[in-house]
């Protein structure tokens, strides 16, 4: 789906499956008709790369994230700006908001920036809440957990744990020799997608959804404690229960690069990771043992989304091409090509019905499952 133009830097589908937001070195944002498969909204206020966007829980609201620092939240139905968040310094790097069954509507999101702060703002008055202060070195991601706890994790090579309500670190988990590029949660899902089930449908009452999407984060847990993964620049990854203790669950090695991504499946059971020595890892989401290497991408793998039912893995790389995973059979169950240069972001609609990859070609790509 042409339409930007120049590198397409992030997509995200919205928590029903229903819409698609696309970010892109352009500096616009787009919001795509998936049934068309066009442009519904093209959204212009970002005056840089649009590095980052991301859907509030409940569908009703997008944030975006730019090089400048600057953030614009957007109403995704008609494409019109609410406002800017104005405070960050430096280059937007990772945005989360606050799990549904927190608060719904959903107000508060939480930002991690190049200026080694993160931030948490109300949508609604576009003010900063408080700013979350103690790495040395830039924030490289955020996520905002079920139980009420922020994990940021930064190039100093610590992931911290803040106190949602308050700002306060609660901990800091020590371990990683080098930067920390990417963290991912056990519950993730069940917090992306909030109220809505796998259909995409969800109650119309606020308490009723706020019921619905507690029910599906509990679910999700399963009665455990989340669980934290982390992956970094010194090749490997740990799997912590920050809730519980702040020494690693399992140490996670075997890649022979740096990790750029990881991502815990659906129901919980598996983790994937992507890297810069072109393979994607399987490892065991519980656990953290290894399971098996996926190869065949001949360079870098830059990011990785499960399918709903967590049965496959699609991942997208610097060699053009997006290749879908069979967890079962260990092996790749077919080859997405069509991009003409590096694929930089790739997302899997939470309804499992379709795939949306760009990169640097300037193609937001759409494939059907």
């Amino acid at each position: 789906m042409p339409g930007h133009a120049e590198a397409v830097l992030s997509v995200n589908f919205s928590p029903d499956g229903r819409q698609l937001a696309s970010g892109s070195g352009d500096t616009t944002v787009r919001f795509w008709d998936l049934g068309t498969q066009l442009p519904a909204h093209t959204c212009q206020a970002h005056k840089n790369w649009v590095q980052c966007v991301s859907w509030s829980p409940d569908a009703a609201m997008v944030v975006s994230g730019d090089q400048n620092g600057v953030l614009w939240l957007w109403q995704p139905k008609t494409g019109e700006t609410i406002g800017a968040c104005r405070g960050h310094s430096k280059v937007i790097m990772s945005i989360a908001w606050e799990p549904a069954h927190m608060e719904l509507p959903c107000r508060r999101f939480v930002t991690a920036s190049q200026d080694s702060t993160a931030k948490v703002w109300d949508a609604n008055t576009r003010r900063c809440l408080f700013t979350l202060s103690g790495h040395t070195r830039p924030v490289t991601c955020v996520k905002w957990g079920g139980d009420g706890f922020i994990h940021t994790s930064s190039r100093d090579g610590s992931i911290m744990v803040w106190d949602a309500k308050t700002g306060a670190r609660a901990q800091t988990l020590q371990g990683h020799g080098h930067w920390v590029n990417t963290l991912a949660l056990s519950a993730e899902y069940a917090l992306r997608t909030g109220p809505f089930d796998h259909t995409g449908t969800a109650p119309s009452h606020p308490a009723e959804a706020k019921q619905a999407a507690l029910q599906r984060y509990e679910t999700a847990c399963g009665g455990a404690p989340e669980r934290l993964v982390s992956g970094s620049d010194d090749f490997t990854m740990f799997l912590w229960e920050p809730s519980v203790s702040k020494k690693p669950l399992q140490r996670l090695t075997g890649h022979m690069q740096l990790i750029n991504q990881v991502q815990f499946s659906p129901d919980g059971r598996w983790i994937v990771s992507a890297s810069f020595d072109k393979s994607v890892k399987l490892w065991d989401g519980v656990k953290g043992t290894f399971i098996t290497t996926f190869r065949g991408h001949v360079r870098p793998v830059y990011q990785v989304s499960w399918s709903s039912d967590s049965r496959l893995v699609v991942s997208g790389s610097s060699d053009s091409t997006l290749k879908l995973w069979n967890v079962h059979t260990r092996k790749v169950q077919c080859d997405l090509p069509g991009h003409a240069d590096e694929v930089f972001t790739v997302d899997w609609s939470p309804d499992g019905a379709s795939i949306a990859s760009g990169g640097k070609d300037q193609v937001l790509k759409l494939w059907r499952h």
